[in-house]
């Protein structure tokens, strides 16, 4: 995270504008989410798998630079993708149909979490930090956290990992080491959780890339109410496993 803004979100903890969480003690009400930046809603506490789940089920998401404290946003609005609103691409349509990839579920979340840790171009750092690849291996042991990877000639080309409670998925991150790897592995995630009767795809935040995909902003009141009902449904057994895909 750039330093003025390491600097603001410190400055917040000192005047108890932001508040500081301690082990067991619960998240303040979404509505105390700061505006500026958008949704930061509290620091500190831990990455264990009751935090994290806890946060999930009241739509909240960890996300931190190597030098922070454990930052907790929940924004308004809300970035998400319903898997029946994904945008495929002629071209896109074109690669999937010549099926010269393999793509698998759960067999390497670890890899996928570091293939995503990997600085971008223009980029210093990483806010998937060993903490949060051990936290999310862990939710992955559990049943919780998910990688869809795409495989060509027996090497990770590109993937994606998030986490699933019942019919919910929360998307973390994705990469692609050759062309529209990451947009293969979410084309395939988006089929299959439309099969499985998923109701939305968690983006958190509004990029281009994501709009050009489908995704959508909508209110974060509208978010949380879908998310409680998706939640309360019985998800598919774990580890995944995808039917085949046909487009």
């Amino acid at each position: 995270m750039p330093t003025s803004l390491t600097a603001y979100i410190f400055s917040h903890i000192h005047c108890k504008m932001l508040p500081l969480l301690h082990k067991g003690s619960p998240f303040p009400p979404l509505t105390q989410a700061l505006a500026r930046p958008n949704g930061l809603l509290a620091a500190g506490g831990d990455l264990s798998a009751t935090r994290l789940l806890d946060a999930y089920r009241h739509g909240i998401f960890p996300w931190f630079g190597q030098d922070d404290p454990i930052l907790w946003w929940s924004p308004d609005p809300r970035m998400v993708l319903f898997p029946h609103e994904f945008k495929l691409s002629h071209s896109l349509r074109k690669t999937l149909r010549k099926g010269q990839f393999e793509v698998r579920t759960d067999s390497a979340l670890e890899q996928v979490m570091r293939a995503c840790a990997a600085p971008r171009k223009g980029e210093n750092g990483t806010w998937i930090v060993e903490e949060m690849i051990t936290a999310y291996c862990e939710l992955h042991r559990l049943g919780y956290a998910h990688s869809v990877e795409v495989w060509m000639e027996g090497e990770l080309a590109g993937g994606l990992y998030g986490v699933a409670i019942g019919r919910m998925f929360y998307g973390e991150s994705m990469f692609s080491r050759r062309s529209d790897t990451s947009k293969i592995a979410l084309a395939c995630l988006a089929r299959q959780l439309e099969r499985w009767n998923f109701g939305m795809i968690d983006c958190q935040m509004y990029t281009p890339h994501l709009a050009s995909l489908g995704a959508r902003e909508i209110p974060r009141s509208e978010f949380i109410c879908q998310l409680q009902s998706l939640i309360a449904q019985p998800g598919p057994s774990s580890p995944w496993h995808f039917e085949r895909q046909n487009f």
